[in-house]
């Protein structure tokens, strides 16, 4: 087999609709259009959303809350289940977790969750814990530190 002898899949390959080439091709004056009106218009048709004329739903439905897009922050989350599966590191950082393949990236930090129990006494470092997370690893003897 060459690549010349190489052939599309029978089916897959459509000619295109050749409009407005003369009334002889079937497809001539109004090119498959109709006569006149908005829909033979170039650009012609109505929006996404257009109801007929009535409000349009997304127009109806009040508007509620905001996003607080300049400021907000996107964390890492881990929980305490599985920061509970190192036992050969005593203190823990975010550059631990990534290196370990736990977390992907920390993005705008590292928060920790409570859902787990912890054993051992270990200092943790993130940007962020849950208040429950701070109870449980003060309770095993640990430490937390805000970064």
């Amino acid at each position: 087999m060459r690549i010349e002898d190489l052939k599309p899949a029978e089916g897959s390959k459509k000619k295109c609709k050749r409009v407005g080439r003369g009334v002889g091709s079937g497809h001539g004056k109004t090119s498959c259009k109709g006569h006149k009106g908005q829909k033979a218009r170039s650009g012609g048709g109505k929006g996404a959303g257009f109801e007929g004329g009535q409000m349009p739903l997304q127009r109806r439905l009040p508007k509620r809350g905001f996003r607080n897009y300049p400021f907000s922050r996107e964390y890492a989350v881990i929980n305490l289940r599985d920061i509970s599966k190192i036992n050969d590191v005593d203190i823990i950082t975010p550059e631990v977790l990534v290196q370990r393949g736990m977390v992907r990236n920390t993005k705008d930090g590292l928060k920790i969750l409570s859902e787990g129990e912890i054993t051992r006494a270990i200092t943790i470092k993130a940007h962020a814990f849950s208040s429950a997370a701070v109870d449980k690893i003060t309770k095993a003897g640990g430490k937390t530190e805000v970064i």
